[in-house]
C-alpha cells in the first residue's frame, strides 16, 4: 500500500464544509487535493489558500479554486507534508522549496495538520538535509559564513542553475546529520543577514497522520513542549 496515499486520503476527512483550508505543497499533499476534489464534486464548499505556484496550479487543474491569503482573517485548517517528524513533532519542511509561505500559512492556522509516510518519523531530525530560504543577493558570502560555523550548505540546484522559489530566493541545504536542539538551531540561522526564514517547524503542527503499512497512526501534539 502507498503510506503517503493512505495517510493524505484519511486527512480529508478532518475538513468540513465551510472551512477555510490551507493547502501544503508535496508529493503527499497531491494525494489530499485529488481526493478534496473528489469531496468538492460531491458537494464540499470550501475556501482553499495555498502555499505554493505549484499546489495553485494542480489544485486549479482539479477544481480547487485557490483564494487569496490577504482575503481571509485566518485559516481553519491547513494540511501538509512534512519531510521528518521527531518525537516531539517538531519537523524539517522545505523539500518542495516552499517553506517560507508554508509557514506563514502554517502560522495563520488555527490547525495544522501534517501527512507523511512512516520514513518520515525519525527520533531526531536532521538525516534530511534542512533548507533555509535565502536572498539571492549576497548569498555567496553568507554561504561562506555558514560554512565556517560548520553547517555544510548546499546551494539546491534546478538542472544545472540554482533553484528559485516562488519569492525569487535561492534554498540552501544544510548537512547537519543531527539535529540536537530545533528551537535554538532555528533562532541561531534567523540571526545571519540574508536567510529569510529556516526549514525548521518547532511547536506548529497539531496532528500527525503517518501510513504505517496499509494503516493510519495519528499522533496528537502534547502542548507542554517549550523551547
Amino acid at each position: 500500500m502507498n503510506e503517503k496515499k493512505i495517510a493524505a486520503e484519511y486527512a480529508v476527512d478532518y475538513i468540513e464544509d465551510g472551512m477555510i483550508v490551507g493547502l501544503g505543497t508535496g508529493s503527499t499533499v497531491s494525494f489530499m487535493l485529488n481526493k478534496l476534489s473528489q469531496r468538492i464534486k460531491a458537494g464540499l464548499n470550501i475556501t482553499a489558500i495555498s502555499s505554493s505556484a505549484a499546489t495553485a496550479k494542480l489544485a486549479g487543474s482539479l477544481g480547487i479554486k485557490i483564494s487569496k491569503l490577504s482575503e481571509i482573517d485566518e485559516i481553519d485548517l491547513t494540511i501538509d507534508g512534512a519531510d521528518e517528524v521527531d518525537d516531539n513533532l517538531n519537523g524539517i519542511k522545505g523539500g518542495g522549496g516552499a517553506l517560507l509561505y508554508e509557514k506563514i500559512i502554517a502560522s495563520n492556522s488555527k490547525k495544522n495538520i501534517w501527512i507523511v509516510d512512516s520514513t518520515k518519523l525519525v527520533k531526531t531530525l536532521g538525516k534530511f538535509p534542512l533548507p533555509v530560504e535565502v536572498v539571492q543577493f549576497g548569498s555567496n558570502h553568507l554561504c561562506i559564513k555558514l560554512e565556517s560555523a560548520g553547517f555544510k550548505p548546499v546551494f539546491r540546484l534546478s538542472g544545472n542553475t540554482r533553484f528559485i522559489t516562488d519569492n525569487n530566493n535561492y534554498i540552501v541545504d544544510l548537512k547537519m546529520e543531527k539535529i540536537e536542539k530545533p528551537f535554538e538551531l532555528d533562532i541561531k540561522l534567523k540571526g545571519y543577514t540574508g536567510i529569510v526564514e529556516t526549514g525548521l517547524f518547532c511547536n506548529v503542527v497539531d496532528t500527525v497522520i503517518a501510513g504505517v503499512g496499509n494503516k493510519v497512526e495519528v499522533i496528537n501534539k502534547k502542548r507542554e513542549n517549550k523551547p
